[in-house]
């Protein structure tokens, strides 16, 4: 663990100051970087091109920003925080006195040491974010101001990582996490981070089903990779969106759109199995992240999300606040350990079919049975290896997933997919 604490600390370090956004250089970079990682390839998706009722925007760069007061001071300057400009602000160079740019000026009084997030994806504006406590500092309504915005908007792309691990089968979950924020470290720069470890533990494995790791800005980035990957994106059923995974307080669970999905169930044990009784549990909500898109009607992906301070639940939410003193690199890991043993334990939710079908298998055949019968005496409810291996023929009739079938027996999963492995090689069961 301390060695995959210090590699979390450093990706975060090197990650945490580039200005990312729905599309840029800063986005790629950040890809470039994971890469060293996970084999991700990095796909570009044209500004302008229709994605269902939504359109790829222009590309937006920016180089440089500021304030200065009129004495040639900065007092709002991009280079001491990318959160200082409004994500996606149009280029200006002008000055104005106070009236004219305080509506172009955002801050919250009720955390004045904190720089808020805020963007203009979709409508051409500009602005600046800067703490209350600077606002009232620096801004007099008697003093002019020169404001400068470096940026551009031009056709240019949007881009996405995309990593697919090919299992035993091609059946496939989906991992999806957003790349679009800039210097926030909880929402979200631990959900990419997370990602790509987790992603290199999955490729370090021989796995049953395949797995599809996306990298996308939140929202138009989901949809995007929806719509130019649609086909396979409708065999999906299950998933995990990984954000906020990497802050101080409890973890818990965001459940997917259906309640009784095993992805919820199978969260819920890997809590248990490993000590944890005091979690939170968040319902679907229509406000989320990118599960929106994933469970929509014409995909209808159960995505699930492990968080440790989730989004809106923390008061330094899209702040500056939230920043690498905010996080850990070891909740990084906890949380990365909880990811890990969740899809373990999906990896092991197989459909079998029992091969014979008409009245009960000759165990004894098979040498699944005591030669010498009449010795053995039936107690309802246990549950050993004969007993388990009786319910499996009984329950495999190519429709229960072995993760349905232990909650049918009230076990867990494990030791059914060990003993139905074992039937399977018998030739008594076939993956359905």
């Amino acid at each position: 663990m301390p060695d995959i604490v210090s590699e979390i600390a450093s990706y975060l370090r090197r990650l945490f100051p580039i200005c990312r956004s729905i599309t840029g250089e800063g986005n790629r970079e950040t890809l470039r970087i994971l890469q060293e990682l996970v084999p991700l390839k990095v796909l570009e998706y044209p500004s302008g091109q229709k994605v269902y009722d939504w359109t790829i925007p222009r590309e937006w760069n920016i180089r440089d920003a500021w304030i200065k007061n009129a004495s040639g001071e900065k007092i709002v300057d991009f280079q001491r925080s990318n959160l200082h400009v409004v994500s996606y602000s149009i280029p200006v160079h002008a000055r104005m006195k106070k009236r004219d740019l305080v509506e172009h000026l955002h801050f919250r009084e009720d955390l004045p040491s904190a720089i808020p997030y805020r963007t203009t994806y979709y409508k051409e504006n500009w602005g600046f974010c800067l703490s209350h406590d600077d606002y009232m500092k620096h801004f007099r309504d008697d003093e002019t101001y020169e404001v400068f915005i470096d940026s551009e908007l031009k056709q240019g792309s949007l881009s996405v990582g995309e990593l697919t691990i090919k299992g035993r089968t091609d059946k496939e979950y989906l991992i999806s996490t957003y790349i679009c924020h800039p210097s926030l470290a909880n929402d979200n720069l631990t959900g990419p981070v997370l990602t790509a470890f987790l992603a290199r533990e999955l490729l370090r494995e021989k796995t049953n089903f395949s797995y599809r790791v996306v990298f996308v800005p939140e929202t138009i980035g989901a949809i995007a990779y929806c719509a130019n990957n649609e086909e396979a994106m409708k065999r999906i059923g299950t998933g995990f969106v990984v954000s906020s995974v990497g802050g101080p307080g409890k973890v818990g669970y965001r459940q997917s759109w259906q309640k009784d999905s095993v992805v919820n169930s199978v969260i819920e044990e890997t809590f248990r199995e490993k000590g944890i009784t005091d979690y939170k549990v968040y319902p679907f909500d229509i406000h989320g992240s990118d599960e929106r898109q994933y469970s929509s009607q014409g995909f209808r992906i159960n995505i699930a999300s492990i968080n440790k301070d989730r989004f809106y639940d923390y008061p330094y939410y899209h702040t500056s606040l939230d920043d690498l003193d905010f996080v850990s690199a070891e909740n990084v890991a906890f949380c990365l350990d909880l990811h890990v043993a969740a899809l373990r334990s999906l990896d092991r939710n197989i459909v079998y079919r029992n091969l014979s079908p008409n009245c009960e298998v000759m165990l004894s055949k098979h040498g699944l049975y005591e030669t010498t019968g009449g010795g053995q005496l039936p107690v309802f409810g246990t549950r050993n290896r004969q007993d388990l291996i009786l319910w499996l023929l009984f329950h495999c009739d190519g429709t229960k997933s072995l993760w349905e079938i232990s909650r049918l027996l009230d076990m867990p999963v494990g030791p059914l997919f060990d003993l139905a492995e074992e039937l399977a090689k018998r030739n008594l069961l076939v993956e359905s």
